[in-house]
């Protein structure tokens, strides 16, 4: 569904060169919910912006939805859903109108627009509002209402740019539901950035996660991306603690109780804790998603593997 090689985007600024992306290799499959991870500044919104056609790249190739993205920008246009950080409805419009002038401009009639529109509405727990202007919406509402927007024209990719920021948990965890519904209802290919970790790891099959402008990791959120990260640390004594991070913690855990066992040595207490995306994400950028101004952390300073404490 996105297969990009080498996609690249250099600016101009105060006539020096500016390499926002560096030669961005990825693959997203159809029917896959995948999560595009970064930091303030790591280039994740120039790849959206050039995957989506809105920013032209300096170089490399990438296919979308079957077409070519610099010799057909109308066809992946026609094929892919966006819907952005900020939203896209006209906050005194009516609801139902905004979305079916969305719909016209992809050649649909104003019936079979208003059709799919009211379906939409029913899915996406609307019922009722179709008359109300965007304005007078809850945040979740209203980014419910984006997204039907953006899939008012069928589309076979959609592209989520923080589809949750500013939301309530309630609306959130609601919002969860509707987009793991594209792929299991719809069979709609899902490209989502987001700023919040605990949504990578609930909704997506795969994580891509980029900084410096180049993808630096990938994986499933179950595998915490370990094939890119170092191996097992040495233990650390800390008071009356023995600190020690290992892949497969469940495992080692279980050997080393027998371990200790063995040599007769009392233990007051041992626990096994895995790695969350934020630990990940620090030892693979050296920074937190968020940080923006703030200098790189060392890499290496968050656990990689499960930690065991004994």
């Amino acid at each position: 569904m996105i297969h990009a090689r080498g996609l690249a985007r250099t600016f101009r600024k105060r006539k020096q060169e500016v390499h926002a992306v560096v030669g961005v290799d990825l693959d997203v499959e159809a029917g896959e919910i995948v999560g595009f991870l970064g930091p303030n500044g790591a280039g994740k919104t120039t790849t959206l912006r050039m995957l989506t056609t809105l920013l032209e790249p300096t170089a490399g190739t990438a296919t979308v939805a079957g077409c070519d993205l610099i010799a057909d920008p109308v066809g992946v246009r026609r094929r892919i859903g966006y819907v952005s950080q900020s939203g896209s409805t006209y906050p005194d419009a009516r609801a139902g109108e905004e979305v079916v002038d969305h719909a016209r401009l992809y050649g649909m009639s104003t019936a079979e627009a208003t059709e799919r529109g009211k379906q939409l509405f029913g899915d996406f727990d609307l019922d009722g509002l179709w008359e109300r202007q965007p304005k007078t919406l809850s945040g979740g509402q209203r980014r419910r209402l984006d997204i039907v927007v953006g899939l008012i024209h069928i589309p076979e990719l959609v592209f989520l740019d923080e589809p949750t920021t500013g939301l309530d948990p309630q609306a959130r965890a609601n919002l969860w539901q509707h987009i793991r519904g594209l792929r299991e209802e719809r069979g709609t290919t899902v490209f989502l950035t987001t700023h919040y970790l605990d949504e990578a790891d609930a909704l997506c099959d795969r994580i891509l996660v980029i900084d410096h402008g180049a993808i630096v990791a990938e994986g499933t959120p179950d595998a915490r991306l370990v094939g890119r990260l170092p191996g097992a640390e040495a233990p650390q004594v800390l008071d009356d603690r023995v600190v020690g991070r290992v892949r497969h913690g469940g495992t080692a855990l279980v050997e080393l109780v027998r371990g200790l066992d063995h040599e007769g040595i009392a233990v007051s207490g041992i626990e096994s804790r895995r790695p969350s995306l934020d630990d990940v994400f620090l030892q693979l950028t050296g920074r937190s998603l968020r940080d923006t101004d703030s200098a790189p952390a060392a890499v290496g300073s968050a656990p990689a593997a499960e930690e065991v404490t004994v």
